[in-house]
C-alpha cells in the first residue's frame, strides 16, 4: 500500500483532517488533497489552518487543495453572484503561503442547460475570475486545476484554458464525472486537453450516478486511460476520491492490480 500512497493524493475534507484524521494521515504517510467548504471558513480560525499546515509540512506530506464549489458561479452573469463566488474562492487561495499546495482544484460551474444562449458571456466573466485568482499563484509552484463536472464535451474548458494561456492553469480530468455527465467518449477529453493535463481525479461509477466507487467497481476503463496517459508521456498529479475509509482501502487494493502512469 505504501508504494501506491507515495504516488497519489487522497481526498480528505479539511474538517475531518483537523478534528480526527491528521494523526492518521501523518502515521500512514497520506498525501492529502484537502477539500474545503464554506463551513470550514466559518468554523475554523487562522491558527487552525496554520497549525495543520505546519504539521503536514513537518511530516513531509505533499498537499493539494480542492476549493469549495457548492452554490459558486465563477462565470455568473450577475456580477454580485460572481463577486461572492470570487470572495469565497479567494479564502482558499489565501491559504497557499502556509500549505504550499501543488494544485488548487476548482470547478468552473459550466452547465450548457443553465448557460444556454449565454456561453460567450460565461466565458468572458469566467476569464475575469480566473485571471484574478491566477495572480494569487504567480511566484509559487501551485497550479490551478480546472475540473470537468457537468461539461458534456471538452470545448468549453479548452476555450477557457487557451484564453488564460498560463502554465499555472491546467486541466483536471475527473474520471467519474466524464463517465456519468460527459456526452462524448472519455478518450476525447485526453485527446483534446491532454497537452494541458495537470491532474486526474480517480473514482468509478456505473455511468448513471456520481457514486465515487473504488476503481474497478464501476465501468470506467482505467487501464485504457492510464495506458493513454503513458503513451502521451503525461505526468499528472493523481488523486483518489474515496468518501470513506473502507472505500479508500478498497481503492488502494484495486489500484495495486493496475499499472499507474508516472506522476508529477
Amino acid at each position: 500500500m505504501q508504494e501506491i500512497l507515495q504516488k497519489i493524493q487522497v481526498h480528505v475534507p479539511f474538517y475531518l483532517l483537523r478534528e480526527k484524521l491528521l494523526p492518521w494521515a501523518i502515521r500512514e504517510r497520506i498525501n492529502p488533497e484537502i477539500g474545503f467548504n464554506h463551513h470550514d471558513f466559518d468554523r475554523f480560525r487562522e491558527a487552525d489552518f496554520r497549525d495543520t499546515a505546519e504539521r503536514l509540512a513537518d511530516a513531509g506530506r505533499s498537499v493539494t487543495f480542492h476549493a469549495p464549489f457548492m452554490d459558486l458561479r465563477p462565470g455568473a452573469l450577475d456580477p454580485r453572484i460572481r463577486q461572492l463566488s470570487l470572495d469565497r474562492l479567494r479564502q482558499v487561495f489565501d491559504l497557499i503561503p502556509w500549505f504550499r499546495p501543488r494544485s488548487v482544484v476548482c470547478h468552473t460551474s459550466f452547465d450548457e442547460r443553465y448557460y444556454i444562449s449565454a456561453e460567450a458571456r460565461w466565458l468572458e466573466n469566467s476569464l475575469a475570475t480566473w485571471r484574478t485568482l491566477l495572480g494569487c499563484v504567480r511566484g509559487t509552484e501551485t497550479i490551478i486545476a480546472l475540473e470537468n463536472v457537468y461539461e458534456r464535451k471538452p470545448g468549453q474548458l479548452r476555450c477557457l484554458l487557451d484564453a488564460l494561456a498560463s502554465p499555472q492553469v491546467r486541466f483536471c480530468f475527473d474520471t467519474g464525472h466524464a463517465n456519468v455527465f460527459g456526452g462524448v467518449p472519455w478518450g476525447l477529453w485526453i485527446e483534446e486537453l491532454g497537452d494541458l493535463l495537470g491532474e486526474i481525479h480517480i473514482h468509478d461509477n456505473h455511468g448513471t450516478e456520481d457514486e465515487h466507487l473504488p476503481v474497478g467497481e464501476g465501468n470506467f476503463p482505467f487501464r485504457e486511460l492510464f495506458a493513454m496517459v503513458r503513451e502521451r508521456n503525461l505526468k499528472p498529479i493523481l488523486t483518489v476520491e474515496s468518501h470513506s475509509e473502507k472505500g479508500l482501502r478498497r481503492m488502494l487494493e484495486n489500484l495495486q492490480a493496475i499499472e499507474l502512469p508516472e506522476h508529477s
